[in-house]
């Protein structure tokens, strides 16, 4: 899975979503890089798994282009 830009998405990546909120991917799942403890998403087979300020936990199952990397985390 990749950001607008061409980027992996990569676990603990900080993300702003739709221009207003914000989030921290647990899971990308495709590329296998998860925060520890988050493996259990793999179960989705693909897209990531990003723990939001709007909702909670969501799975966005594909690209989608109101994801924008804030910052890399660290893994």
């Amino acid at each position: 899975m990749k950001y607008q830009d061409g980027q992996k998405i990569l676990a603990g990546d900080v993300v702003q979503i739709d221009g207003r909120y914000q989030g921290v991917v647990i899971a990308a799942i495709d590329d296998k890089s998860y925060l520890a403890g988050a493996e259990d998403w793999e179960y989705l087979g693909s897209g990531a798994m990003i723990d939001t300020d709007f909702a909670g936990l969501v799975h966005y199952p594909e690209d989608d282009a109101g994801l924008v990397l804030v910052r890399r985390g660290s893994q």
